[in-house]
Formats: C-alpha cells, structure tokens, sequence
C-alpha cells in the first residue's frame, strides 16, 4: 500500500526573527517523515538559508510574509520556501569552489552552494502572481533514486 502524502504549512512573518519557528517546524516535519536526526538537521540548516535569503534579498519589509510548505511521502520530504520578491535565477549563480569565494571574500553565491551540499534536490519556480518558490528535496532513506 502506497504512502498517502502529507502536507503542512506555516505562515510567518519575513522578519530574521521568525527563522526560530520555521527551524522547529522543519524539524517536527522531517521528525514526523522517519528522518534520521542527521537528515532533520540538514534538511533544517537548508530550510533555514532560504528563509534568511529570501528575508534580506526579496524585500520582506513590514507586512512581509514567508510561507513555508512542507510535504512527505513515501520517497522524499520536500520543503517550500515562498516569498513575494523580485525573484532570481539559481542557475545564473556560478557554482564556484567554495575556498575561491572565500579567498576572494566573495559572499554571493554561498548560501546556494551550502544549500545543495545540504539536500538530495534543489528547485526554483516564480509561479504567476509573483510568488517565488524554493523547493529543498531529500530522499527518504531506500526510496527509488536515493544518491
């Protein structure tokens, strides 16, 4: 019998401030999914750098919201991060060595390295209306495709 998905939400705030609840949110989810607690901390150090740069870099400002997605089935969990910014090209961003940024004391480009090194899957989508959508994948422990 197949694994029914579940499907979770929360709603914050785009303040710094609010990164203390998504973190635990992220955590109950991949908890709840059967990670193990390793995958729960990477999969919630991920989560918790979308939501950092989507509150510095799309404009949160007062009033600004952040909505956190979170779904598991039987292969993957999966968290969304959604934000009403300007939006951005993931794959416009080298994936330059990690030592050269540093030497060159370079910050952009850092967190989008960390977070693929951190999941199996990394996805963006503006979707219309303007909302722009992070997706974070890991794969579940024996599901198809597991790296």
């Amino acid at each position: 019998m197949a694994t029914p998905e579940r499907r979770f939400r929360l709603s914050v705030p785009a303040e710094l401030e609010s990164l203390a609840m998504v973190r635990e949110f992220v955590t109950r989810v991949g908890e709840r999914a059967g990670l193990p607690s390793d995958e729960v901390s990477r999969l919630e150090l991920a989560a918790d750098e979308a939501c950092t740069n989507a509150i510095r870099h799309a404009g949160g400002g007062p009033g600004g919201e952040l909505t956190v997605r979170a779904s598991f089935d039987a292969e993957t969990v999966t968290v969304g991060v959604a934000d009403a910014g300007p939006g951005f090209d993931p794959g416009a961003i080298p994936d330059e060595d990690a030592p050269r940024l540093l030497a060159a004391r370079r910050t952009g480009g850092l967190g989008l390295r960390l977070m693929r090194s951190l999941v199996d899957e990394l996805r963006y989508e503006r979707h219309p209306g303007g909302t722009n959508e992070l997706r974070l994948v890991k794969r579940r422990k024996g599901a198809p495709g597991e790296r």
